[in-house]
């Protein structure tokens, strides 16, 4: 077991560069998933980790040892592939013993390990069986069980869920996360997938256009969001943003004030972005709260609770509320209303968020 660590990596293509000079330290056992839209780089970063792309300059140390120009099989890491990557002609068995008899492991020292690993991930009674007779989900199972079975410092995941239904996503998740709780070995996740980044993370790694924006726990980034993208990016519907100026008791939205905690007097007319997240208003009044008038479009149950698509001047926004069994009364909605204390600031012009309430 170890940690990784990144130090200004670079990755390029020619005159192209794909990940920017990144820093980033992952404790040993810990659970590190890298969060964030196609093409943002983070699939790339944990294939140089691996050893499957070239690294153009930084430092990667695994162990404290750096392993910049180590080949992929000398580094000790395990990797998770989106595909599976299955051998078809091999049963469940040999393909999770191929890699330790590569390695000249003993016959019976292999069929101990996949033994127990097989019983671990309750593959015990699919030994035989070939790729083609599993299900989706039990081929996962097996190229988790491929890496395990190598005692590696290292696991990396590739999206490894992205293949499944949605079911089948929610299981494998808590399959992943029970296997790690027990296993404690040092993880680094790759998804696009902010549920699973949610669900799984000790720590999440929000990245776009090949640099890290935040790195937090789940909650210091869903209650704390650095800037408007993480703040977009992280939470299901994503939070709210509309432009406003602060006034002395909060922020004006068009001709509606919507009150924020702790201004700061001379920030007084300075542009800023209001976030609101989906799940942070209410139907009635409250203390601490203001009023914020919508036209309501849209009203999609969700059973206990139904997300309520509506504009305020022009701007489209997603609410989440109650139904108690009921969405009828939701038709009528004209307004909801917003706790000052959970109201995010943002700058108007950079996006970044505003420190303590400005």
């Amino acid at each position: 077991m170890s940690g990784v660590n990144l130090s200004g990596i670079v990755k390029s293509y020619g005159a192209l560069q794909v990940v920017h000079g990144i820093d980033l330290e992952v404790t040993e056992k810990e659970f590190v998933v890298l969060v964030g839209p196609s093409g943002c780089g983070k699939s790339t970063t944990l294939r140089m980790i691996a050893g499957l792309e070239e690294i153009t300059a930084g430092d990667l140390t695994i162990d404290d040892r750096r392993v910049n120009r180590v080949a992929p099989k000398d580094r000790d890491v395990a990797m998770v592939f989106q595909n599976y990557a299955l051998y078809p002609h091999l049963n469940v068995a040999d393909n999770m013993a191929f890699g330790l008899r590569i390695r000249k492991m003993p016959k019976d020292e292999i069929k101990k390990t996949i033994d127990d690993v097989a019983e671990t991930l309750g593959l015990t009674e699919y030994l035989e069986r070939r790729p083609a007779d599993l299900s989706g989900g039990q081929r996962q199972r097996v190229a988790m069980g491929r890496a395990i079975v190598r005692h590696p410092k290292v696991f990396l995941f590739d999206e490894p869920l992205s293949n499944l239904d949605a079911k089948l996503r929610t299981q494998m998740r808590a399959e992943i996360k029970r296997l790690h709780n027990r296993l404690d070995v040092t993880s680094i996740y790759v998804t696009h997938d902010q549920v699973e980044a949610m669900t799984l993370a000790d720590r999440i790694v929000v990245m776009n256009d090949g640099r890290i924006e935040q790195i937090g726990t789940p909650m210091e980034l869903f209650n704390h969001p650095a800037n408007i993208f993480v703040a977009g990016f992280l939470g299901l519907p994503p939070m709210n943003q509309l432009k406003g100026t602060l006034t002395k008791s909060g922020a004006m939205i068009g001709d509606t004030e919507i009150k924020v905690d702790g201004i700061d007097a001379q920030q007084i007319g300075r542009d800023v972005i209001v976030g609101i997240r989906p799940e942070h208003v209410t139907l009635t009044a409250g203390k601490g709260t203001s009023e914020l008038p919508i036209e309501l479009d849209l009203v999609e149950p969700l059973g206990s609770e139904a997300l309520l698509h509506a504009r305020h001047e022009g701007n489209e926004l997603v609410f989440k509320a109650e139904t108690h069994g009921d969405i009828a009364y939701l038709s009528g909605v004209k307004s909801v209303h917003i706790t000052a204390s959970l109201v995010k600031l943002f700058d108007g012009e950079t996006g970044v968020a505003l420190g303590a309430r400005v």
